[in-house]
């Protein structure tokens, strides 16, 4: 399931829709939910079905999600967010065309909503258009009442990454930084690159930081390691090397080590 990457926001729907923090990236936000009744205007029930609908989509649960957002759309046919929504969940179950006519619909009724935007300049990313991506991210930027910017620019620097466009991803990630500075997906991947450019102490106080802010994943021990071991600090390489070994026995970086492919 797509990981709500550290965005599960404690704002009202109307508020963000876009991605919680996960172990290594910025992915869509959904907003959480404070839901106290039905009420009786139309756009009130599309709110409340949509509120839903983003719970059950949390949950892992698409066909209830999808079930709401047919009866929030029935309510109100032009609340955005709706379809901001559908085109999350038409995501995580692979259905391209749906996601993408749901957020173009989404857009239409909402231009400059920063979530609705931030969401589909992710799935674009996802998709392989990567270029394209980045224009829907300095859109939702564009909007002054954006309450959670540096998703979008960690969103924005991982998919110039997937591009290989490392000075572009450095920027975003600076600046996501900047206004999160204990962003953990911004800081493992500015690591990586701070590694790619040798830049080592740096790359290490990076992943160390992201260590103790969240769980340790297989990329951020297999990151610290690397960066140890060009260090000539065996022990510490030692200990990242433990830890892999012990939680990540099946990942490809644990994969990789036993085969000495540091890089």
């Amino acid at each position: 399931m797509i990981r709500l990457l550290g965005t599960l926001l404690a704002a009202s729907l109307l508020a963000g829709c876009g991605g919680m923090q996960s172990s290594g990236g910025t992915e869509p936000v959904v907003e959480s939910v404070s839901i106290s009744g039905e009420p009786g205007d139309a756009r009130n029930r599309a709110r409340v079905h949509a509120e839903l609908a983003a719970l059950y989509f949390n949950r892992g649960n698409m066909a209830v999600a999808l079930e709401e957002l047919r009866i929030a759309a029935s309510a109100d046919p032009n609340f955005p967010l709706t379809y901001s929504l559908y085109g999350l969940v038409y995501m995580e179950l692979r259905e391209p065309q749906l996601a993408q006519s749901n957020f173009e619909r989404g857009l239409r009724l909402a231009p400059a909503d920063p979530d609705i935007n931030h969401n589909y300049g992710w799935f674009l990313c996802q998709t392989g258009r990567e270029n394209e991506s980045i224009k829907f991210f300095m859109q939702a930027l564009r909007n002054p009442l954006y309450q959670t910017p540096w998703r979008s620019y960690s969103a924005a620097g991982s998919c110039s990454l997937r591009k290989n466009n490392l000075k572009e991803a450095e920027e975003f990630f600076q600046r996501a930084l900047a206004q999160m500075p204990d962003d953990p997906g911004s800081l493992l991947q500015l690591g990586q690159i701070r590694y790619r450019q040798g830049g080592l102490e740096e790359a290490r106080r990076l992943v160390g930081r992201y260590n103790k802010l969240v769980e340790p994943t297989a990329e951020s021990l297999w990151l610290g390691l690397r960066v140890e071991r060009k260090l000539g600090e065996r022990v510490a390489e030692s200990s990242y090397a433990n830890q892999l070994r012990r939680r990540f026995a099946a990942s490809r970086e644990y994969q990789q080590l036993q085969r000495g492919e540091y890089d």
